[in-house]
């Protein structure tokens, strides 16, 4: 009898036919090996699904049905799939803080947490990228979240949303879709953290739902500086129910105090390698100096008659509410001034689920939203071991909680009572229902009328899948659109199949603008193309300026990090009075010099330096200041690697301040003075100019000299 083969080793041929031969062979042997080629789609059990694209649903726009075995069973496996990480949003940092409202919102809503100015609701914020595991870096090219449980006295109250006000897909259905697309490829586990490659523009090509978000994720929001320098959006419509029960739909913004802007991709790219955890040190330190990071909550109201009345759906999560049409009111400050204790305990164990709502707050029928609130809680009973995760301490509301929900795994409560269900006589009746309404408070669900028959299907107003991404490409200023045209071309060459390439282009960049599609397309090999394959419908908003970054800077240096260089001989009163200038204008300022040892200062003054030019390069601040000293710059004209740190710089459109003898180097550098990059026989001399500059982020006005600048 013939040996059989041990292994795939020894079935491997050396040309296409042996490759085929020998997979047939090890189909043959190893039965458990599945090949879904010419294969139809079915469930678990062998059932052959007729729609993969739409949640079953009471109306093509009402709520979606629990019984819908095939999205459960196709989340719930998806949901289980990674063991214990999360399976998105896996590499996160997190904060405690408190939360104030303005004044009271019973107008909007009879949620307590919201009603009075001097109650301080607790809460607990965790930021984190979508694609790349645990291990990943910070500032690769990604969406961002942004979950923030409240903590009130009615229960807690999750927002969990994104840095990014829309999503890839307007069905959940298509989440375990969309995200096997993106994750790694599953035969080499490559990339990581990262969507440059063929499976994730295989199906946003194929998913024109998907534009809109993906020119969101190529913009620079999907590189933000800094953690606290991002907005944050509840992406889908809510409702907010007064104490009269009248219903107003509702879309949350975070919008930062300390504006709104983002690294470069070179810096991105750089900092992945020299810090991988930059954004998350960032938050960590300035917490900890007591430059807390604040945010505004914001809310756009629509009136129940004012549903229809745009040109898009309020229930397509791949949609915004342009801010010209309906205004973001300020209701609250969060300002987070807590680091955790223990990252396990706090930020990988805490749990976040949309379906955490207290009275006075209630969900719309977006179907995407819909499907979280089923897939949150299947997600932690696996990974957190169980029903009980609510009781972990980072979990756990503050206010008291009870039911007959006992035992399971991970039970920290014990139970008094022997009835443990309701209603019952033995415990008179303990614990009770609490009636709704004002008198009682228990929670209600918006009485919405439903009537429809059952069915899969997608509704005609969620058909408009380009012209929001339109609106966004022509609401960035140049430079913006510059770099979205880079992103676009950076991820599409990364693509091995031209196919891929054509069809993004073609069937979709060409339908949102055809200036940007024949952009990339000349920087990827694909031919310019001559028309978009769709019309697109009329819209009543072609711009939106709240959408650039550019509108939503502070115009002030709070915050911003800037690195003062310093060596032996440096000009010590220099130094000192620029610490004590950018301190008084809330700016953090670190002082850098060729190693970590202490320097001398020219009046014989001992200066500790906070880091090395190698451990705390310029990609890492806002900006640099050189303080001169005769000495110290003779030393520094001598130094590669300081000079290349000022290169960087520049080359990064950071403002750049010389002072006193440090003016001396831009002759080495062959660098000339801009409107941010200054020199001056002191920091007086062009404080007003410099500060400005910083509070404007980038010196934009030197970006085709900075291109041709080695760095």
């Amino acid at each position: 009898m013939a040996q059989q083969p041990t292994g795939p080793s020894e079935l491997a041929g050396t040309d296409t036919t042996d490759r085929q031969n020998s997979s047939d062979k090890l189909d043959a042997l190893e039965p458990y090996r599945s090949d879904a080629t010419g294969q139809a789609l079915t469930t678990n059990q062998g059932v052959k699904i007729a729609d993969n694209q739409n949640t079953l649903k009471a109306r093509d726009r009402g709520p979606s049905l629990l019984e819908d075995f095939i999205m459960r069973e196709k989340i719930t496996h998806f949901d289980h799939e990674r063991i214990p990480e999360r399976i998105v949003h896996a590499r996160g940092t997190a904060a405690h803080g408190v939360f104030r409202v303005y004044a009271s919102q019973a107008k909007l809503t009879k949620a307590a947490f919201l009603q009075d100015p001097a109650k301080v609701t607790p809460v607990f914020v965790r930021f984190s990228t979508v694609q790349g595991p645990r291990g990943s870096a910070d500032t690769v090219r990604d969406v961002r979240g942004f979950a923030v449980k409240f903590y009130t006295e009615e229960g807690n109250f999750d927002l969990v949303g994104n840095n990014m006000p829309v999503f890839f897909i307007q069905d959940a259905i298509k989440f375990p879709d969309f995200v096997h697309a993106v994750k790694p490829e599953p035969h080499n586990e490559i990339p990581t953290g990262a969507s440059a490659h063929d499976t994730f523009w295989d199906f946003v090509s194929l998913v024109p739902e998907s534009a809109h978000m993906v020119m969101w994720a190529m913009s620079d929001r999907a590189i933000p500086a800094t953690l606290r320098a991002m907005q944050g959006f509840g992406v889908h419509t809510f409702r907010m129910i007064d104490a009269q029960g009248a219903s107003r739909f509702v879309k949350f913004h975070w919008r930062p105090l300390s504006g709104v802007y983002s690294l470069l991709w070179d810096e991105a790219q750089k900092l992945a390698g020299k810090d991988p955890d930059f954004n998350r040190r960032q938050l960590w330190e300035d917490i900890e100096s007591g430059d807390y990071p604040e945010w505004e909550l914001g809310v756009q109201v629509v009136e129940e008659a004012d549903e229809h009345s745009f040109d898009f759906d309020l229930l397509d999560p791949t949609k915004i509410i342009p801010e010209e049409q309906v205004p973001v009111q300020p209701i609250g400050k969060l300002t987070l001034n807590r680091n955790p204790d223990n990252f396990f305990a706090e930020t990988e164990q805490a749990a976040f689920h949309p379906g955490h709502i207290v009275p006075g707050i209630d969900f719309s029928n977006d179907p995407l939203l819909q499907g979280r609130l089923f897939s949150y809680t299947d997600t932690q009973l696996l990974r957190l071991g169980g029903p009980n995760f609510h009781q972990i301490p980072i979990n756990r509301p503050v206010c008291p909680f009870h039911n007959n929900q006992r035992d399971a795994y991970h039970q920290h409560q014990i139970h008094k009572g022997r009835a443990a269900y309701e209603p019952n006589s033995i415990d008179a009746g303990w614990p009770k229902e609490t009636p709704a309404g004002p008198a009682g408070g228990g929670f209600e669900s918006y009485p919405e009328r439903i009537e429809g028959h059952k069915i899969r299907n997608r509704s005609e107003s969620f058909g408009d899948h380009f012209s929001q991404a339109r609106l966004f490409w022509r609401s960035m200023s140049e430079v913006e659109q510059a770099h979205i045209v880079d992103a676009y071309s950076f991820e599409l060459a990364k693509v091995e199949r031209m196919a891929i390439r054509e069809r993004e282009v073609n069937e979709i960049l060409a339908n949102i603008d055809l200036d940007l599609a024949r952009r990339v397309a000349a920087n990827i090999g694909v031919q310019p193309p001559a028309a978009g394959t769709v019309e697109l419908p009329k819209v009543r908003q072609e711009q939106s300026p709240a959408l650039s970054q550019m509108n939503l800077l502070t115009g002030n240096i709070r915050s911003r990090k800037i690195a003062i260089l310093i060596g032996n001989g440096v000009d010590a009163a220099a130094v000192s009075a620029a610490q004590a200038a950018l301190k008084g204008e809330g700016a953090a300022c670190k002082l850098v010099a060729p190693s970590a040892a202490p320097v001398q200062g020219s009046d014989g003054s001992r200066l500790v330096p906070d880091g090395s030019l190698a451990g705390l390069p310029s990609i890492m601040f806002d900006a640099v200041l050189v303080p001169g000293g005769e000495a110290a710059m003779q030393a520094m004209m001598a130094d590669g690697t300081a000079l290349h740190y000022l290169l960087e710089a520049y080359k990064h459109l950071k403002p750049m301040a010389f002072l006193g003898q440090a003016q001396t180097l831009l002759a080495q550098l062959r660098l000339d003075e801009d409107e941010g990059l200054l020199v001056g026989s002191d920091l007086s001399a062009i404080q007003a100019s410099y500060f400005a500059a910083i509070a404007r982020h980038r010196v934009w006005a030197r970006m085709p000299k900075a291109m041709s600048v080695p760095a």
